[in-house]
C-alpha cells in the first residue's frame, strides 16, 4: 500500500497565523507599520495585541497550516 503524501504549510501563512489550543487562529492587527505619529496611544496600544480571524476565513487559513 503506498503513503499518502505529506502537506506543505503555506510558509505567507505559518509566519502571519497562530492556532490555539482551542483550534481558534490568530492574527496580528494590520496598521502598525507607517503614519503612527498621528495615531493615537490607547489606538497603537490596541494594535499591538492579536486578534481572531473572522469565522469566514478560519477554514481557509486551517487548509494552509496542516500540522498547526
Amino acid at each position: 500500500m503506498a503513503k499518502k503524501q505529506k502537506l506543505k504549510t503555506h510558509r505567507g501563512a505559518a509566519k502571519r497565523f497562530k492556532v490555539t489550543a482551542g483550534g481558534k487562529v490568530l492574527r496580528p492587527h494590520s496598521g502598525k507599520r507607517h503614519l503612527t505619529g498621528s495615531k493615537l496611544a490607547g489606538r497603537m496600544r490596541r494594535l499591538r495585541k492579536s486578534t481572531l480571524v473572522h469565522s469566514a476565513d478560519a477554514a481557509n487559513v486551517k487548509r494552509m497550516l496542516p500540522y498547526a
